[in-house]
């Protein structure tokens, strides 16, 4: 499975794009006008294509080279996409250099590494911020514009927030900052106000799986189909369950829940001794998530007029949920589902042992069930 990972090129330097023409079309024609918005804010569920969109701009923009914008967007350039899309050639040298990081004039914001022990910030901090109203104050390098992707924005911290509504309140001339948000609620009212938003929405599943079929096309067609299902619209998602082993993590679970009326004992704490060893934080993070989709899908299936079918599930699945449900009342698996997100969420912020933490999860669905 790590193949899918593997083959997945990292938003800087991804050529495919997929499932958003509107978005595009719509910056593609803003930056057509010769009046296009300073700073851009691209909305939407986690691992839909944002960043990958952000990045997409940004390479048609550094492109564009010197002159009126208005007019290199009309007529194009060599290597950049004529029409309504924003592609640019991965052989064009603005692509190459934006992969690598090392176009003078863009610069990508993102949580960076402590002080202590090298590993990633929980934030993006005031100082990256700082540095991105220094760096647009500066004479584009290469006589065009200067091009600023944060990814993402809900990362920042409120010194940080802060720092970047001063950017926001005095733009710099050929100046563009993009932000990526999955969540735009959690930014400064301020912030938003000062962006042009553009939301973007969920994948199809067909678009995934034609994506996880570029990215893995060896994959089995019941991998394949599991994989398209369980990601919600997200490749993002798609290829970390891939590449943490979530296909197996969530067969096992699905196994576990096949045995209610009573969980196989035995099997709950294998499963459970397999997640709480140590290097076993990501398959833990996984089997979390894929526990969230579970509740979160039966819920639904619940509160379906005559239990009418729910998108994503196969007919397994929903013959185990079927059964679950019947066991117990939906107010019921509503407290289920707020005592196991509250169980996951202390697992995350605390250092609780996650064995522990995966086997009460698992019993607090097998006890509502027999209540």
């Amino acid at each position: 499975m790590s193949e899918v990972a593997a083959n997945a090129p990292q938003p800087r330097a991804n050529p495919h794009f997929r499932g958003h023409d509107d978005a595009e079309a719509r910056l593609r024609a803003a930056f057509a006008s010769g009046r296009c918005p300073h700073a851009w804010l691209l909305c939407g569920p986690r691992g839909i294509g944002k960043a990958t969109l952000a990045f997409r701009f940004a390479r048609f923009v550094l492109a564009q080279g010197t002159g009126d914008p208005a007019q290199a967007a009309l007529f194009g350039t060599e290597g950049v996409a004529e029409g309504e899309g924003l592609s640019v050639d991965p052989n064009h040298p603005v692509f190459r250099r934006v992969a690598s990081g090392g176009h003078l004039d863009f610069v990508t914001v993102e949580r960076g590494l402590s002080d202590q022990g090298g590993k990633k910030r929980s934030e993006i901090v005031v100082d990256d911020i700082r540095a991105v109203g220094a760096f647009l104050r500066l004479t584009p390098a290469e006589g065009g514009w200067r091009v600023v992707v944060i990814d993402s924005a809900d990362d920042m911290n409120r010194n940080a927030a802060n720092a970047l509504l001063k950017v926001l309140e005095e733009p710099s001339a050929w100046a563009l900052l993009i932000l990526v948000s999955h969540n735009p609620g959690r930014l400064l009212p301020t912030v938003r106000s000062r962006c042009r938003r553009l939301g973007m929405r969920a994948l199809t599943d067909a678009d995934v799986g034609d994506l996880i079929e570029r990215y893995a096309p060896g994959l089995g067609t019941d991998d394949h189909a599991t994989l398209t299902r369980l990601s919600d619209g997200s490749i993002g998602r798609a290829v970390a369950l891939a590449e943490e082993g979530g296909l197996d993590l969530y067969r096992e679970l699905v196994a576990l829940l096949e045995t209610w009326p009573r969980l196989d004992t035995e099997a709950l704490h294998r499963f459970g001794d397999r997640l709480g060893r140590r290097g076993a934080e990501d398959a833990f993070r996984t089997v979390g998530e894929l526990t969230r989709w579970w509740l979160a899908r039966m819920i639904a299936l619940g509160a379906a007029p005559g239990g009418k079918e729910v998108p994503s599930l196969d007919g397994a699945e929903r013959e185990i949920m079927v059964r679950l449900l019947a066991g117990a009342g939906l107010d019921r698996w509503l407290e289920v589902w707020e005592k196991v997100n509250g169980l996951l969420e202390r697992a995350e912020g605390a250092n609780l042992d996650r064995k522990q933490v995966v086997i009460n999860a698992l019993l607090a669905l097998e006890t509502a069930a027999v209540a």
